[in-house]
């Protein structure tokens, strides 16, 4: 753990979003963290798949480095949009 330095803005921005979808700063300053290395990693991916990247990731024991670079082997539009559906009739 350590200390990220961030503009005031990008806090402001931070606490709005995160009081809309009812996370801490913290949590919201993850979850785009998460989201943007995703999409750096996948940039082919939209954001419904990277969102069930981050399921499927957590389902494995949680996002880092090494996890996401192994979802993406597998990871593409048609992949991820059938690990949405798997199971739905």
């Amino acid at each position: 753990m350590g200390i990220v330095k961030i503009s005031d803005q990008m806090h402001e921005n931070l606490r709005v979003a995160g009081t809309a979808l009812s996370r801490s700063i913290n949590a919201q300053a993850e979850h785009w963290m998460r989201v943007g290395m995703l999409t750096e990693m996948h940039p082919d991916l939209d954001y419904r798949a990277i969102c069930q990247l981050l399921i499927q990731a957590e389902l494995n024991g949680g996002l880092d480095l090494t996890n996401a670079a192994t979802l993406g082997t597998a990871a593409s539009p048609k992949t991820a949009a059938a690990v949405a559906t798997k199971g739905r009739h």
